[in-house]
């Protein structure tokens, strides 16, 4: 048993590089080769119920969720659009959300960069 204090404040200097966003499946429609960073806090991120602080660099692009996630902006700020209803919402440190597996998301990030802190749960 472990109890994680959650921190806020975490930016992506606190996060570990883990590559081009593409490659987890984003289509990239602005800021060029956008960077991913990560921080596990449970699990792995391949493991069916994980957690972690998660980031990129500037960027406008599209994401279809492969899990479950709710998160809580820890440093940035971010617009994100659910393609299928056109709905728009500006999130900033401390907003959080929940997004269900499938669903289209159009990502806007405003500032230099951001962070959050997702708890993710890949369906059956």
């Amino acid at each position: 048993m472990a109890l994680t204090k959650l921190q806020s404040g975490i930016t992506l200097a606190d996060l570990h590089e883990a590559g081009s966003l593409a490659a987890l499946g984003a289509d990239i429609f602005e800021g060029g080769d956008v960077k991913f960073y990560v921080k596990p806090t449970h699990g792995a991120p391949t493991d069916p119920i994980n957690a972690g602080y998660f980031g990129t660099t500037k960027g406008r692009y599209r994401l279809v969720y492969p899990f479950d996630e709710q998160a809580t902006i820890t440093w940035g700020e971010v617009k994100i659009t659910d393609e299928s209803t056109g709905e728009t919402h500006f999130y900033k440190a401390g907003d959080s959300w929940f997004i269900t597996a499938g669903t289209s998301t159009l990502w806007e990030v405003v500032s230099a960069g951001y962070t959050k802190h997702y708890y993710a749960v890949v369906p059956a």
